[in-house]
Order: C-alpha cells, then structure tokens, then sequence
C-alpha cells in the first residue's frame, strides 16, 4: 500500500462521513484559478522567503515569535467567546492571555499551558455560525486563499478584534515588517502541511476544499466527533493494520488540514510525520 493509497483511503473515510461539511463549490473554474495562482506566488516566493527564515532563525526564536502572534488572537478569542455565550471559557481565555502578556513577557513565552490554560480557537466566523448564518459557497481569494461567503466578512471583525492590526498606526515603516513576519511566521509553520498535501493530494485543489470545510465544521462543533467517524476510522485502522502503529488520533488530524496559503495547521504537521512514518513502515511490509 503506497503513501497515497493510504491517504486517499482515509481521507474518502473522512469526507463521506461528514455529509454536513460538503462543499457547495458553483464558483470552481474560478477558484481553481485562485488556487493556481496562489500556489505559484507560494512556490516562487512565500516558500522560499520563509525556509529562508527557517534556516537563519533558532528555533527557540521561531517559538517565541509564534507564540507572540499567537497570544494577540486572544483579544479576539475572548469578544468571541462572549458574543457565542460561553462565558465561563471567555474568563478562561481572559485569564490565559492576561497570563502570557504579563509574566510570559507579551506573549513570547506561553506561561498559560502550565498552568493548565489551554488555548480556545474561535473566531467571528463560528460567532456567525451560532447565530445561524449559513456558510454559503466556497471561495479561493488571491493571496488569501480558501474561505467562505461566511467567513469573507467574518475575517474582517478577527482582523479589526486583533492588536497586531494597530502597530504603530500612521507609521507604515514600522507596521509593514510585523504584519510581514507575521504571515512569514505562518507561513513557516505551514510547510510540513503544505508539504504532505503535494505528496500525497490526487487533486491538491479538492484535498485543501475538503481538507478546510472539514477543519471549519470541526471548529463549530468545538472538536465534538460523530460516532459514526469513530466507527469509519476503526474500520479504516483495522484495514490498515495494527502493525502500523497508527491511531484513531493521527487520523483526526485531517481536520486541520491545511489551508492553501499561509495558515497555521500545527496538527496537520503531526499527521504529515505520522504518515511520513506510516509510509516507511509500509515499505518494510513489502515482500522483497
């Protein structure tokens, strides 16, 4: 059984079972399009730029500046978490970037994780979802890559809630660079992803769809799995075999499957190195 094989065993498990995550997709020659396009500006440019950064940078340094970033989406995790009506997690998440930006030095240091916060992810879109806005058709945006009708303007209320968007207003020089290391730093954590879709994708534009609407149904339901996913996945991993060392868990890594261009899918990186493993394995089944 090859790489692809696998993948695309687990990934027709994954997108049958989640009928609800279907993709309504009457823009496709367009967004097809989109895609082409932003894959061209990631191979020539994004791609370079950032295992450029990767290379000079220490990883310890590369760490720091995520977690950075990453503790200024708390502001609009917390309005989120208000405006869904989960209180009790809003003064949860209040408490855990209050945490990181005093004694984790703004953010640089995630003191929160040991002190047992763990990180929400939500945003106005999902808001918008609770409230019962429906996702609509599924868009390519150039140099934005894979959203919905839903969440085009949902972005704009998660991008006017984050503080990076108010860097030294009025002094372009300044702002520039952190909203450039920002995606840089995106970027950058996005490879392992990026990579495992190129590899193991019959048809990358259709795997990031899929991949994304699946991620998006994912977070709306906060994390919650159907049974029946569960039971496909057992199958699947009976299929496969014990001897793989996989788990139902390396699987449901497909839900943070990758977006096109410069998103953080930490998840999805692990699965690309449980399959990266998988494979080897495979190989060593084989009889020779």
């Amino acid at each position: 059984m090859t790489k692809k094989t696998l993948a695309t065993l687990i990934c027709s498990v994954l997108f049958a079972a989640n009928v609800q995550a279907k993709a309504s997709d009457p823009y496709e020659s367009f967004n097809r399009s989109m895609y082409d396009f932003n894959s061209s500006v990631d191979d020539y440019i994004a791609a370079p730029l950032a295992n450029g950064y990767k290379f000079i940078t220490p990883s310890v340094v590369q760490t720091g500046v995520f977690n950075f970033f990453n503790n200024l989406k708390g502001v609009n995790v917390v309005l989120n978490d208000v405006l869904q009506a989960k209180f009790s997690q809003s003064v949860a998440d209040l408490g855990r970037f209050t945490l990181n930006s005093t004694a984790g030095l703004v953010g640089i240091i995630d003191v929160a994780q040991y002190a047992g916060l763990e990180q929400s992810d939500e945003d106005f879109d999902q808001t918008l979802a609770v409230w019962g806005v429906p996702q609509g058709s599924y868009l390519v945006l150039p140099l934005v890559g894979p959203m919905t009708i839903r969440s085009a303007p949902a972005s704009a209320f998660d991008s006017a809630a984050n503080p990076a968007s108010y860097a030294s207003v009025g002094l372009y020089y300044v702002s520039a660079p952190i909203q450039f290391m920002a995606a840089l730093n995106a970027r950058a954590n996005a490879e392992g992803a990026l990579k495992f879709i190129n590899e193991v994708a019959l048809d990358k534009y259709v795997f990031t769809r899929e991949s994304f609407l699946q991620w998006r149904k994912n977070l709306e339901n906060d994390g919650k799995v159907s049974g029946s996913i569960d039971d496909d996945l057992m199958m699947v991993e009976e299929k496969i075999g014990s001897g793989l060392n996989l788990r139902l868990s390396d699987y449901k890594q497909f839900e943070t499957a990758a977006k096109s261009f410069g998103y953080v899918v930490q998840k999805f990186d692990l699965a690309a190195k449980n399959f990266e493993q998988a494979s080897h394995k495979i190989e060593h089944l084989k009889p020779r």
